[in-house]
């Protein structure tokens, strides 16, 4: 009797025992699977962590997508115009575009252009149907309210174009009976407004609609960037840029507001691009000059 019950003793001890060591085993694999996932596969999750905000938003919807989408104007020749033969969009804001599109995806083919007006430009922007602005848009604070900016990537000014001869020969002629034109959504719009009192500006929808106008006679004068006023002196020699500038028109890329991955990867394509030379070139194949010293 006594050693029958040796025997079961014994016999609950050793369940006793073998319960313990299951329950320690599997607490260590539990253990040992989640220190894997650490010390493994979690350098590599740390490693995704760290990189998450570089993939987060439009951001990585334009790398899953495999294009990136670019609001570029068509009617502003040096900035971006079509050639209504070829059908081909070149100019100094469609070559910055296309060195976004190498920075994010390894490829500036990798790149659709759509057509954006000062007026289309923000709203097309922020419902998604493009990723960027690179469209001579002016950095001001009330567009900030809307839209998040680069760095400024070109500086202009607002100036005047007249046909030769004419007896407007800078901002101090113009009066609230001058006909002056202008484009809708522009700030120069504003600008010219509030330095004349009084005067009203003629405005059209885009920048070839305004300059048709002016070669029509419909107006003394055409208001906007001197960037793009020297791209129509080119498509006809008839008119001038004249009397300098009279504001400072410094341009960003526009990204939709909160997208501070992309923000920062456009700033770092707009700083190698000035590093490596780059940016200068792209300049001077456009402006005909040297990008002004800092």
């Amino acid at each position: 009797m006594l050693r029958w019950r040796s025997i079961r003793m014994l016999g609950v001890m050793l369940a006793a025992v073998m319960f313990i060591a299951s329950a320690c085993g599997t607490k260590n694999d539990n253990a040992g699977g989640s220190n894997g996932g650490t010390d493994g596969g979690n350098a590599a999750g740390g490693a995704a962590n760290a990189e998450a905000p570089a993939d987060e938003g439009v951001l990585k919807e334009i790398k899953e997508r495999g294009k990136l989408v670019v609001g570029v104007k068509f009617d502003t020749k040096l900035f971006g115009l079509k050639d209504p033969g070829s059908g081909a969009v070149e100019g100094f804001d469609v070559d910055i575009a296309k060195q976004v599109a190498k920075k994010v995806l390894g490829d500036e083919t990798k790149l659709e252009l759509k057509e954006v007006t000062s007026k289309t430009r923000i709203p097309m922007l922020n419902n998604g149907e493009i990723d960027l602005i690179v469209a001579t848009m002016t950095i001001t604070e009330e567009r900030r309210k809307e839209v998040d900016f680069s760095d400024v990537y070109f500086k202009a000014g607002q100036s005047l174009l007249v046909k030769k001869g004419s007896a407007i020969t800078g901002i101090a002629d113009v009066t609230k009976d001058t006909k002056v034109l202008g484009v809708k959504g522009a700030t120069s719009i504003k600008n010219i407004e509030d330095k004349i009192p009084g005067l009203k500006v003629q405005q059209y929808e885009n920048y070839q609609e305004a300059f048709t106008a002016l070669r029509a006679g419909k107006g003394d004068a055409l208001t906007t960037d001197n960037a793009i006023l020297y791209g129509m002196t080119k498509q006809d020699d008839n008119y001038e840029v004249v009397g300098g500038t009279f504001t400072d028109e410094p341009y960003g890329i526009a990204i939709k507001k909160g997208e501070s991955a992309l923000v920062a990867l456009v700033n770092e394509t707009i700083k190698e691009l000035q590093a490596s030379g780059e940016y200068a070139a792209i300049y001077e194949k456009w402006i005909g000059e040297k990008p002004p010293a800092e």
